[in-house]
């Protein structure tokens, strides 16, 4: 089954997210199928990019996005 969620880029202190096409199996920061977008929660206010055209293609393959993915969908609408 296809996750949609974050994964880690940013260094200790500076965290900075990808969001991801991954396996529910793999690790957090393991090896991911597709990325989405960015996340930035350093930056005032938070830097959020989503590709919205790969996100509706990833759903329709059968990818469920996280709680924390669905969240940022409200902000980006």
């Amino acid at each position: 089954m296809l996750k949609i969620r974050l994964t880690l880029m940013g260094s200790k202190k500076k965290p900075k997210y990808r969001i991801v096409v991954i396996e529910k199996s793999r690790a957090r920061d393991g090896r991911y199928v597709d990325v989405l977008g960015q996340y930035d929660p350093k930056k005032n206010p938070a830097a959020l990019s989503l590709n919205k055209e790969k996100y509706a293609y990833w759903v329709s393959k059968g990818a469920q996005p996280s709680s924390t993915v669905k969240s940022f969908l409200a902000k980006v609408s």
